[in-house]
């Protein structure tokens, strides 16, 4: 099994910046693709940036310019750093891994979550 931990949510005014981490962890023989989505309530979960092992990165609309998602492969960590805060961005935010896996089932690829973190942004 592979866990995801995501750390740096909390309450943050208008404007200000935050930095999510997420660290993997188990049975985890190369991570790929890692990303961070999020859900605000009565929404449906939306990506937020994505970033290949290779660093190729795709973010939505809403964040491009103010977030930026960065990875460190020797430490297994993803990071969010998410800059000029909006009320908007109130949200769970997780962390996806598109792991190729050790173990009884080396070789193959699967997909986890974290368990998200409370981002929320007041005016």
């Amino acid at each position: 099994q592979v866990q995801l931990v995501e750390s740096g949510g909390g309450l943050v005014q208008a404007g200000e910046s935050r930095l999510l981490s997420c660290a993997a962890s188990g049975s985890i023989f190369r991570l790929n693709a890692m990303g961070w989505y999020r859900q605000a309530p009565g929404t449906q979960r939306e990506l937020v940036a994505r970033i290949t092992r290779g660093d190729s990165t795709n973010y939505a609309d809403s964040v491009k310019g103010r977030f930026t998602i960065s990875r460190d492969n020797a430490k297994n960590t993803v990071y969010l750093q998410m800059n000029s805060l909006k009320p908007e961005d109130t949200a769970v935010y997780y962390c996806n891994a598109d792991v190729t896996v050790t173990g009884d089932y080396f070789g193959t690829r699967r997909e986890f979550w974290g368990q998200g973190t409370q981002v929320t942004v007041s005016s």
